[in-house]
């Protein structure tokens, strides 16, 4: 028996609960999160600027699921890109294979092609909203340029959307004066706060909730334990609650409690091994 099906019989639980696999409209999502994709989400409707930022495990990713699960399919067409560690004629090259736009030419045919892209897209009634994920790592000759991306019609008409995501590096880069042309086009810009310790526990019985489990496997004060270790960050969350269930059923116990959590905190460079 291995140790991932020891725990979970231990615990009777049907599947792993803090995998990563989850659809867009499974994503759990505190309610200040929630108020924030509607702030996106009308900021879109808008064809406004957007840039969002947050410290790592914060929940960025998790914002962007629930914004393209709420966008309407036919008002918008979303191009993610996640690979911004390019210069500038490669990054175009990138986002017009991704537009389905041939990726061969100069960096000024490529540019063409892709707002003239956006230009047709605009004729169908389509929004199209090109979201930089981890933007904190763009190369800064593709950074100069994005603000001439959005200037369409003499700087007249709102045809694209540009979401820039990232960690807080981010803000400071922007702000930063040879990036004041394209600071001065984002109309909203939006922190992502960490979890609070209420958010952790609901966070924490939701994830168990989906895989059949109704109770509290972790006691109050391990829950406290586990926010102050990580900050809020979601993925640190997973990480150790894994980590606690599997001392957890090592030990026989059927509850979670400060002491175990400590135990998994303190051991947290490898899992704990069932007996």
């Amino acid at each position: 028996m291995t140790t991932t099906t020891t725990y979970l019989t231990h615990f009777s639980l049907s599947a792993p609960p803090f995998e990563k696999e989850l659809s867009d409209a499974q994503l759990w999502l505190p309610s200040h999160k929630s108020q924030l994709v509607d702030q996106l989400t009308q900021a879109l409707f808008q064809h406004h600027q957007v840039l969002l930022y947050g410290e790592p495990g914060s929940g960025k990713t998790c914002v962007l699921r629930a914004l393209r699960h709420k966008l309407p399919q036919d008002q918008f067409r979303l191009t993610y890109c996640a690979n911004v560690t390019l210069g500038r004629r490669d990054f175009y090259r990138q986002l017009a294979q991704t537009l389905g736009l041939s990726p061969c030419g100069t960096a000024a045919s490529l540019f063409h092609a892709v707002t003239t892209h956006v230009q047709e897209l605009s004729q169908t009634r389509l929004h199209p909203v090109l979201i930089l994920d981890e933007a904190h790592l763009l190369h800064q000759d593709t950074l100069d340029h994005l603000h001439v991306l959005l200037n369409f019609d003499w700087d007249s008409r709102a045809l694209l959307s540009l979401l820039l995501v990232g960690l807080p590096e981010l803000r400071d880069r922007l702000h930063l004066r040879r990036n004041r042309s394209l600071l001065s086009r984002i109309h909203h810009r939006l922190a992502l706060p960490p979890l609070g310790v209420a958010d952790t526990g609901d966070y924490l019985r939701m994830r168990l909730h989906r895989v059949g489990c109704d109770k509290d496997l972790f006691a109050p004060d391990a829950v406290a334990t586990l926010h102050q270790a990580t900050d809020g960050a979601l993925r640190e969350i997973d990480r150790l609650a894994t980590w606690a269930l599997l001392l957890a059923s090592r030990k026989k116990r059927r509850l979670v409690d400060r002491d175990l959590m400590t135990q998994a905190i303190d051991s947290d460079q490898s899992p704990p091994l069932a007996d």
